[in-house]
Formats: structure tokens, sequence, C-alpha cells
């Protein structure tokens, strides 16, 4: 057994050097399926970020940046699902089995919550499970640069989150909804594909609906949810135009709507939402969006310079400025709004670099790297740091 002071830093490699390596061949698997949980303390353990099974390499866990090995114990494809399978709801199994990569997320006792992506990589299975924090982060530990509290205050509209897969914007969405578990007596629905966080009921009551275990799909869950009396409603992901609309004419008759978008940047994230319905119907969706939308966020993560990650990001408040450019379908200009409408709480992504630079964060060839308008983010970087 090798302890976690024995990194593997790419994994990739390792995986090369073994295919190199005479093929085993098939083989009935000699894991016990308990080995998983053994295997997921470690994640813990290590304070690790995920645990990675590739047939012909070990159990991997990666954490401070490093891969490190759990056991000298190379797996095969059967291996991994005698390991996996048991933790796997039945017809996911069979969605597997057909060729499909399927994501859910489980629980073990005290190692808490974790998300796995079980997959096939030369058709043999692999999977990446993430471990999940035992605790919903509050607003103030996933170190924003600009207050973003002001989310959970807003009594009613549509507000996106954005950002690529990995971004962080799972998290930030249940520390949005505890916070306003924690203020607000509100009767909370989530609709998840999978729950990746538990809510307790605090001073609200929430409700959360899985996709395949307590409902089909988005639109039926979402259709059920508006008539149960909810005042906030939580979309996990907005996938398609059924979930669109119903999430739109939800946010416009008076509910509070948070729903997951993957795009870079605030004119993205608006458009996204009216590309996903047909031509003939964009124009109809601008005008309702434009009626609904309240804010949008979007955020990456960035490296620390103490380690770890924290969130860079751009908000903008919406106003009737911006609500004339989406109906117009002017998105160019929704970044001139965030400036003029700093003073509701919107902050441009290069305000967001230069805060984290001026208080040490990050370094500044991260914020460089990242900026989508260099000029401004290197004028910010010039001045004097303003106040928090």
């Amino acid at each position: 057994m090798h302890g976690f002071d024995d990194p593997f830093d790419d994994l990739d490699q390792l995986v090369s050097e073994l295919n190199l390596l005479e093929p085993a061949g098939a083989r009935a698997s000699t894991i016990d399926a308990g080995v998983i949980e053994s295997w997921l303390g470690r994640v813990r353990e290590a304070d690790g970020s995920d645990l990675l099974l590739v047939a012909g390499a070990p159990p991997v866990v990666r954490a401070a940046g490093r891969l490190l090995r759990v056991s000298d114990e190379l797996l095969s494809g059967e291996d991994i699902e005698s390991a996996v399978l048991p933790l796997v709801a039945s017809r996911l199994q069979e969605r597997f089995r057909n060729g499909e990569a399927v994501d859910l997320a489980f629980k073990i006792g005290a190692l808490g919550r974790f998300r796995m992506n079980l997959h096939r990589e030369r058709g043999r299975a692999a999977a990446a499970i993430r471990a999940l924090p035992t605790r919903i982060p509050r607003l103030a530990d996933l170190r924003f640069s600009h207050d973003i509290g002001l989310l959970s205050s807003l009594p009613r509209g549509l507000v996106l989150i954005g950002g690529p897969t990995g971004s962080g914007k799972t998290t930030t969405l249940a520390s949005l909804i505890a916070a306003i578990n924690e203020r607000d007596a509100r009767h909370i629905i989530t609709v998840e594909d999978p729950i990746e966080y538990d809510h307790p009921h605090g001073r609200s009551i929430i409700e959360q609906v899985e996709i395949g275990i307590d409902t089909h799909d988005f639109p039926s869950a979402l259709r059920a949810a508006v008539r149960q009396a909810p005042d906030v409603i939580v979309i996990g992901e907005m996938r398609d135009p059924d979930t669109m609309r119903i999430a739109l004419s939800a946010a416009e008759t008076g509910h509070l709507v948070f729903a997951t978008v993957h795009t870079t940047d605030v004119a993205a994230a608006v458009s996204r939402v009216a590309d996903g319905f047909p031509n003939e119907r964009q124009n109809a969706v601008r005008q309702e969006l434009a009626i609904a939308l309240a804010a949008v966020l979007t955020q990456t993560l960035v490296p620390a310079r103490t380690g770890g990650v924290v969130p860079v990001a751009e908000l903008l408040m919406v106003s009737y400025g911006a609500r004339q450019h989406i109906r117009k379908n002017a998105l160019q200009h929704l970044n001139q709004e965030i400036t003029i409408t700093r003073k509701h709480g919107s902050f441009t992504l290069e305000e967001s670099l230069a805060r984290l630079v001026h208080t040490g964060v990050i370094d500044r060839s991260e914020a460089t790297l990242r900026a989508a308008h260099a000029d401004e983010l290197e004028s910010l970087l010039q001045a004097a740091p303003k106040s928090q």
C-alpha cells in the first residue's frame, strides 16, 4: 500500500505507460463491493476532491493538485463495475450497459455525499467521483470578490447562474438557497439531476425533487412545482425549451427562479435562453425574458495564491437599459450596462479580477490570462484599490 505522500502528477501518462504492458485480458473481479467506502474514506482523509478509477491504473485520489495512489493494485473494468454499480440505481445501470455515460449523486454514512460520472473508455468501465462538501458553504466561504448575497434577497424574477462545467455553479446556487433558508420563511422547491447538497429545513421549508427518482424530467417537475405554492424555484440546469418556457412563466408570475446555464459571460447567458427556441419564437421569448430576468451571474474558478481555487465572476443586475437591449437583441451592450448599474451591485469580470489581485488572493499573471478586456483590467490594476 502506498500512503498519500506518493504522488502521480499525470494520470494520463501513468495509464499510457501501463497500456504498453501485456494486456491482462478479461478476468473475474477480485474487488469487494465494500472497497469503495475505503477508497472514498481516503479521499476525505487527504482532503481530496476526486477519486479516479480507470482500467489499467490503480485507484487514484486528486488532492492539492496532485494525483495520489490509494494502492498498487491495477484495476480492471470488471473491478470498477463491482465497486461502483451497487451505488447505481437499476435504471441508470441499464443506461450504462446500453453505452451511455451516467451522472448520479449518493451518500455513504459519515463520509457524506459524492457525485459520480460513470462512463466507458476503450470499452471498459471508468468512473470519476467528486467529493461534495460535508456542509453547504456559507456565501462568505466561497471568497467571491464582491457581494453576491443580494441575489438571495430578490423578491421575484429569473436569476441565471452561468459558467462552464466545473466552475462551481452548483455550490454557489446551494449557498444562495442556504442563505434564504437561514434568513427567510419561504417555500423552496429544487429540481435537480442529481441532488448534490442536502438542504435541511430551516426558517424555510425546502422540497428537493430528483429527476429519475421523484419525476421523469425537468418540465414535468416544474409543471407540478408551480402548483405547489412555492416562493422560490431552483432549476439545476435549463436544458430544453419546455424547461425555459416554464421558468420564464414562473418568474413572470411572481416567483423567484434560479437556474444554471453553461455559458461563459452575461451576454451569452441571455442569448442561450432565446437561442434555445425555434427561430420563429425567439423574438417573443426575448420580450418575455426582458420582463422576467432579474440578474445574471457568471463565474469560473482560478487558482488562489495560497492553494485551492476561488471564483472570479461578473454580475448584471437587470434594469431598464438592459431590458431594452434584450428586447432589441442588442446583447453586445450588456457589458456597458454592468458598469452603469454598478451602484445596484453589478460588477465586471475585470473588476472581480482586479480586486482579487489587490487583496493578494490571485496572481496578476493569472488575472491577465483570464481577462476578457485586457485594457480595462490593466487600468484597474494600476489604480489604487477601492475599499470593499
